[in-house]
């Protein structure tokens, strides 16, 4: 355990006084059943070092996927929500979102695509890029963005890794002079599965050879209409977890010469989630919560000083935020820990709160008599369970 972990745990014990609840209400309920268990009882996840969940999300950004951008915006949380409920052998692993876009003639590659980010776990820019995202023209080649995603991103060499391609599109899926049933079967070999998503009919999509490329590939053919709005569920959770999200970000402090900039992306994406609808930033609430996901160490002093303790003791005044300037590294310490054990309150009644709502929006789902599958998002999050179960993942 670290320095930093155990300060944190004596803070929270500290803190907890004789009501070990915590609520990110303004108001207290009546209702007992929303309150959350001190958050030194144990760690909220037990994060695995060895393996990973690893998924490029490869998306056709031609002139008629404006529907098929906009559930990727709304789906991206979903998704990330997916990924952090597996476990293997009880340990969750970590997760990491590449993205890609293809088919745009606006990129200036031959064969049309672009790497919009690497596998990371910087889950704020790989919401900006998203929401950067424009349609424009193009040829489609999903041979060729294959080939790029499964050769130059930096997929986990581990067996029990589970690594997975998520390709979108529209238009037949042999275009281009890269032989698509070459470059899955090279990556199947790596242990790298392709998943296919027509966005279209079902046999316009098998003639178009999507369901061969996911046959070869070791994955799922799913098609969806891409047009489509996606379906939110409104939950008496919603309004709890939002607020959540407000304290969550205020346990964030920011270092280094670019730290505020992060902290304002933060905020943004936020926003960004939230035009989108309040159930989306919902969603990407409890995935803020999930630190197998959502690591900030390259910005958050809370995050880097739990993965290396002697960071305060080396770091340099100028590094330091307006209101921690002139503090001793004691007294840095001693504020980095409190807001790490508020931090981790936080999450745990988020947790808490996600798995009634999820409850919820099942039941509600049940009574209408329809699982919402054709959009994106449920595409994925259907064959993520499936996949995971097969290579000894459990949900």
């Amino acid at each position: 355990m670290t320095t930093l972990k155990i300060l944190a745990v004596a803070a929270a014990f500290l803190n907890s006084g004789t009501n070990p609840a915590i609520s990110c209400s303004k108001n207290d309920l009546k209702s007992t059943e929303l309150t959350v268990q001190n958050a030194s009882i144990s760690p909220l996840n037990n994060i695995s070092k060895d393996n990973k969940i690893q998924v490029a999300l490869l998306l056709d950004t031609s002139n008629s996927m404006d529907g098929l951008i906009e559930q990727a915006k709304s789906r991206l949380w979903n998704i990330v929500n997916t990924l952090t409920s597996l476990k293997y052998n009880g340990q969750t692993p970590q997760v990491e979102i590449a993205l890609y876009e293809y088919g745009n003639d606006g990129i200036r590659d031959e064969n049309y695509i672009r790497q919009v980010t690497p596998l990371t776990q910087d889950l704020d820019l790989v919401s900006e890029k998203l929401f950067a995202l424009r349609t424009n023209g193009g040829s489609e080649y999903c041979g060729a963005v294959i080939r790029d995603a499964s050769a130059n991103l930096n997929w986990d060499g581990n067996e029990k890794s589970m690594k997975l391609i998520y390709i979108a599109g529209n238009e037949p899926f042999n275009q281009g002079k890269i032989d698509y049933k070459d470059v899955i079967s090279k990556a199947k070999n790596k242990n790298i599965y392709t998943n296919t998503i027509y966005c279209g009919s079902r046999e316009e999509g098998i003639q178009g050879l999507w369901q061969n490329g996911a046959t070869t590939g070791g994955g799922k053919y799913f098609n969806i209409d891409s047009d489509k709005k996606v379906i939110y569920i409104e939950t008496p959770y919603d309004i709890r977890i939002s607020e959540c999200n407000s304290k969550l970000n205020d346990t964030y402090i920011y270092y280094g010469n670019h730290g505020s900039e992060y902290k304002m992306k933060q905020i943004t994406q936020d926003k960004n989630a939230e035009v989108q609808s309040v159930s989306n930033l919902v969603e990407r609430t409890v995935s803020k919560s999930k630190k197998n996901a959502y690591k900030n160490e390259h910005w958050d002093l809370v995050d880097k000083a739990e993965k290396d303790d002697s960071f305060i003791t080396n770091m340099k005044p100028s590094e330091l935020p307006d209101e921690l300037k002139g503090k001793s590294k004691e007294e840095i310490k001693k504020a980095v820990s409190m807001k790490s054990a508020e931090r981790e309150k936080i999450q745990r009644e988020i947790e808490e709160l996600s798995k009634k709502r999820q409850s919820y929006i099942d039941a509600e789902m049940k009574k209408r008599g329809s699982d919402d599958s054709d959009d994106l998002g449920k595409a994925i999050e259907s064959s993520i369970q499936e996949l995971a179960k097969k290579n000894g993942y459990s949900l």
